[in-house]
């Protein structure tokens, strides 16, 4: 049987850094050690304390539906985290909880885009965004950013590459692959540049926390006419729990929510009830311990990778990313990566991952990993070249 695949599909690519991930369980399954520095994901176990809470709640049996826009407690807390942590007023009618940051993507697309709207992202970026962007019938415009604007757009590019077609912009901080951030300035000169040209800014703070010798902030201090992508994955060490949130202006609360009754019917509510003890001083105080080891991480393995002879021309600031040129040990990315993982167990990302800018020119290496193990990735690396 042929099947009838809708176009779309044709449009989206795999993962390769699942593809690595597969390759490298195969390869430990045979009783290889693999060093694993390719997938985004912290190596921390989850905060006890959102572990008792969730244990707490599944005692009681009571696990059923939530409102789609998640537990107003949730919302409420998510609100004054905003406020003590960053002195940003956001309502909590504002907030939705959706089933992780894909889920809080999604909606926001689905709200905007009709068939045939243009977003503008930068290039190199996540993914996921611009195949989210052709899932809901859009068009995604790739905007090639380097190491001289620290791998973010400016507003001049955007208002350059803006045309009658285009939606938005999506921008990342700290951004995923390369750790780099936008600071209030950058992202208020992008606001007006969008806003100029009635389009709409999303921005993705799913990092937000991870930064490393400077305070973590939010678009949300200064503009409430965005909307922030965000998640308990990364910082609140919670991916498997599949938890994130999505703050949208006031008056995109109502469809947004009419979208997730039918997309979601509600996220996780045992996740949710884990989430109420993310905010809660001995669960920050775990997380703070747990931001100063990466950036020890950081700072132990970006001497020793260029030692080895790979280029960092933009420094990461957060998140758990580097995203390292290797012309200087290989002419393709995908094949060193391979090579990396085959010869030296040693798993790292190809650039091919996150689009079309000289992407078999670089690798993202992710510091998810305590520093012995660091350590011994660029030692292994090092016996490979010979």
């Amino acid at each position: 049987m042929t099947p009838h695949l809708a176009r779309r599909t044709a449009d989206i690519q795999p993962f390769h850094v699942m593809e690595l991930l597969r390759r490298a369980r195969e390869l430990e399954a045979q009783g290889r050690d693999i060093i694993h520095m390719e997938v985004g994901e912290p190596d921390f176990a989850t905060p006890q304390p959102m572990i008792d809470a969730a244990t707490r709640f599944l005692a009681g049996g009571d696990v059923h539906y939530t409102a789609a826009l998640g537990l107003p407690q949730l919302r409420e807390a998510i609100a004054r985290f905003y406020h003590e942590r960053f002195g940003a007023d956001v309502a909590p009618e504002r907030i939705i909880v959706t089933p992780g940051a894909s889920g809080a993507l999604m909606l926001a697309l689905a709200a905007t885009t009709d068939p045939g709207d243009e977003w503008l992202l930068p290039d190199p970026g996540y993914p996921s965004n611009r195949h989210l962007v052709r899932s809901f019938e859009g068009v995604p415009r790739a905007l090639p950013v380097g190491a001289a604007t620290r791998y973010q757009p400016t507003p001049d590019q955007v208002a350059d590459a803006w045309t009658a077609r285009t939606r938005g912009l999506i921008v990342a901080s700290p951004s995923n692959p390369t750790g780099t951030l936008l600071d209030q300035a950058e992202l208020a000169a992008l606001r007006a540049t969008v806003i100029a040209r009635q389009g709409t800014l999303i921005v993705d703070e799913i990092y937000q926390g991870l930064t490393y010798g400077v305070e973590a902030s939010t678009v949300l201090k200064s503009m409430d006419d965005v909307f922030v992508v965000n998640s308990f994955s990364k910082y609140f060490g919670m991916t498997g729990w599949r938890l994130g949130w999505l703050v949208a202006p006031q008056a995109y609360v109502r469809e947004i929510e009419k979208l997730a009754q039918h997309f979601f019917i509600s996220p996780s509510t045992p996740a949710q009830h884990a989430a109420l003890a993310a905010f809660a001083p001995a669960t920050i105080e775990i997380l703070e311990a747990r931001r100063n080891e990466f950036a020890l991480r950081r700072d132990t393995l970006l001497p020793a990778l260029r030692e080895l002879g790979f280029v960092v021309a933009a420094e990461p600031q957060g998140a758990f990313y580097i995203y390292a040129d290797i012309a200087r040990l290989a002419d393709d990315s995908e094949a060193l990566a391979h090579r990396l993982i085959e010869e030296a167990g040693v798993a790292a990302t190809p650039g091919l991952d996150f689009g079309d800018n000289q992407p078999r020119r670089h690798l993202r290496i992710a510091y998810t990993n305590r520093c012995e193990r660091l350590l011994e990735a660029a030692e292994r690396i090092a016996r490979m070249r010979g």
